[in-house]
């Protein structure tokens, strides 16, 4: 199972970045669980300095940008 993650506040951006990762893994048909990260400790504790920040099973795969569903599902293979 994935742990997809992520980092950032309850923004727009952060927002569509997780709906391009829930349905990434979806059309992938992988199990996986979402988790939104909005405490900024525990962003800093990922090493993010730009949000949002795509991270899977706790490694930090993206920031500062909106990855579209294709480039997701380019990190979950």
């Amino acid at each position: 199972m994935k742990r997809l993650q992520i980092l950032g506040a309850d923004c727009p951006n952060c927002r569509k970045l997780f709906e391009n990762a829930e349905d990434a893994a979806r059309e992938l048909q992988i199990q996986f669980v979402m988790e939104k990260i909005t405490d900024i400790d525990r962003i800093g504790d990922f090493g993010v300095t730009m949000t949002p920040a795509l991270a899977i099973n706790s490694e930090v795969k993206s920031q500062g940008k909106i990855l579209n569903v294709e480039e997701i599902k380019t990190l979950l293979l």
